[in-house]
């Protein structure tokens, strides 16, 4: 797998409108792009700082993944996520060659228009891992 860069942090927030004001009033980010990501059951917004960009979660259901990861253990860093160069198909392949348990089989589509699948914490030594492709 070639990682080129960090594509994203994923922050897991209660309430997106709560989140923003520390990050834009005293951090001095600018939000640029807030959507719904209906199959995950989430809202997100997303800020530069430089070339990585911060992506806050909210979840837009209680039976969201962001709703039970909040409920489970606060709202906080949820996952990275890393920019696939030979596309995410071939990465998931190549981590189940390497014994790397998956959350998904295949990609799927992430907010910003991404190709998207998960690496499950449990094999990445407790780190939520998103593997993503433009």
């Amino acid at each position: 797998m070639k990682i080129s860069h960090i594509e994203h942090l994923g922050i897991a927030v209660k309430s997106i409108e709560e989140a923003l004001p520390y990050y834009e009033n005293v951090l001095g980010l600018k939000c640029y792009n807030i959507e719904v990501v209906e199959d995950q059951k989430v809202r997100t917004a997303f800020l530069k700082v430089g070339d990585t960009k911060i992506e806050l979660l909210e979840p837009t259901s209680p039976e969201s993944t962001i709703a039970k990861f909040i409920e489970n253990k606060g709202a906080g860093i949820h996952h990275i996520a890393f920019a696939i160069e030979d596309g995410v198909a071939n990465a998931l392949e190549e981590a189940e060659k390497k014994e790397i348990r998956t959350i998904d089989k295949a990609p799927r589509n992430g907010a910003e228009g991404l190709k998207i699948a998960f690496l499950h914490p449990k094999s990445t030594l407790g780190v939520l891992t998103e593997l993503c492709e433009h």
